[in-house]
Parts: structure tokens; sequence; C-alpha cells
């Protein structure tokens, strides 16, 4: 049966809540030079040097003393005054992105269910383990997005082998695939009294098996929409960082060749409309 593929399930699911759901959207993208950590008295910015160590660019301690290349920098007040209004702009969009990333294994959780419970029936086997093992991928973000835990970020953004680990899209492709395989069984038994209902008829079963699908990818859209809607204003919100941090580069010396975020936005045509009144 074609439309039973654990692996492009597992994608799927990956794919609902990786980085290109927050920092990347057809009208907003965010590309990271450097990766960064965050804990409760300091925010380090880390870059990978020819396959080395990370190098540390700079960092920010206690949220207004900024070091770069392990020596402190003498600031002016208004330089002291960018320095601690880049940190808390940074600090306050912790949880925006820590929110748009649980919404997105949300998202991964109603999919399994809508599909496994309408294909099964509730209560299923095949959606109780999925859920479960997305339920613990859950804990685990809303853990390592917690700055009280720390936090370390790569280049990839979300998905960073430093949040989620090595092995995590391995991890839920072998979730996917276990239980599918365990319960293939049940599946096939649907199978058979869905082509019952259709009377034998495979050309009215293939259709009731699309109309199934494009239905929950209608129902799976409309919420999806709805986080994009979130990432969206994300990025709007890192866009203004960036533009913090080019303040800092041109006004603090050293800081003048660092670069770590770059956002690049195209305007929408109701946008323009808007900034036009």
């Amino acid at each position: 049966m074609k439309f039973i593929q654990p692996t492009l399930l597992a994608t799927a699911l990956t794919a609902s809540f990786a980085s290109s759901a927050v920092y990347a959207h057809e009208s907003c993208n965010v590309d990271l030079s450097a990766g960064f950590t965050i804990n409760p008295t300091t925010i380090e910015f880390l870059q990978e040097e020819n396959g080395q160590e990370n190098r540390s660019l700079y960092k920010i301690t206690d949220g207004k003393v900024l070091s770069v290349g392990g020596s402190e920098v003498s600031l002016s007040g208004s330089q002291q005054q960018l320095v601690e209004k880049y940190d808390a702009k940074i600090r306050q969009l912790v949880p925006e992105v820590k929110n748009v990333a649980i919404e997105g294994v949300d998202l991964a959780v109603d999919g399994v269910n809508l599909a496994f419970n309408g294909l099964l029936g509730e209560g299923n086997s095949v959606a109780a383990d999925l859920t479960k093992e997305l339920k613990l991928v859950r804990e685990q973000v809303a853990t390592n997005l917690t700055i009280e835990n720390g936090i370390t970020i790569g280049v990839d953004g979300l998905e960073s082998n430093e949040l989620l680990g090595e092995d995590f899209e391995q991890r839920i492709e072998s979730a996917v695939e276990k239980a599918v395989l365990n319960s293939m069984g049940t599946i096939l038994i649907a199978v058979g009294q869905q082509m019952m209902t259709a009377d034998g008829d495979e050309q009215s079963f293939e259709t009731r098996m699309e109309e199934f699908g494009e239905n929950l990818e209608q129902e799976m859209n409309a919420r999806a929409d709805k986080i994009e809607a979130k990432a969206e204003k994300l990025c709007v919100s890192i866009a203004k960082l960036d533009v913090l941090e080019e303040q800092l580069k041109a006004e603090i010396e050293p800081l003048n060749n660092t670069n770590v975020f770059t956002v690049t936005q195209n305007e929408h045509e109701d946008d323009k409309d808007m900034s036009a009144k």
C-alpha cells in the first residue's frame, strides 16, 4: 500500500518543528554565521575554526560586560546601553522561539492522531506509541530551550546537534517504523475493512483514501498556518535584533568584523499596500 511510508512520515514529523519552521519563511529568512550559548549570566557567540573546537567571538556577562578575545572592552555610556539592550533582546527572544518550537511538536502530535485515528480508529496503538515518543521530544525541546538550564544553538538553528542531539532524526524515524511494523496486522485489517465497505471496488477505495489524505492535509495546513504566522513574527523580532547587532558593529571597534545574524525579508504585497497608506 503506497500510503504507508514510515520513512517519509518520519521526515514529515521532523520537518514540522525543525529550524526551517522557526528560522525561515518564504518572506523572512535568518542565517546564523556562529553558534551561541545562553545561561543566566552569560551570552557567548562561538565560531568553528578549521574544524577545530569553537572559538569565542565575544561574550556578554551579567548583561553589560563585553569581552572580545578574552579581554574586557571598555565602553562609553552609549555603547554600554547598546550592549545591555542587545543582551536583553536576545533573552526576550528565547520564549518566543520555545513557543514556536513546542507548537511545532504539538502539530506533529495532532498529525499522528488525525492520520492513524482516521485510518485505524480511536485508541489505536500506533497513534498512542508515536504520541508517547513525540511528547518525550516535546519535553526535551522545552528543557533545552530554557535559559535556566543553559541553551546551546549551533549555526543550524533548531536542527543543530547541540540542541536536540545527534540521534534526533533517527530517533523519530525509528519510533515511526517500529510503531507501524508492530501494528502492521491492525493496519492491514483496517485496510481490508475499508476495501470491503467499498464492495471490492478498488477505484472507490483509492478515491476514499485520496479524500482522507486531502482532508488530513487541509486540516494540518490550517493548523500549520497559525504556527507559520507566529514564526513570521519571530523572524521580524530577529530582524530587529540584527539591526541592533549592526549598531554594535558600527560603534564598538572590536566588533567591527563580526556578524552573527543575517536577516533577509521580502515584503508582502499587502504589506506594501499598508505602507503606502
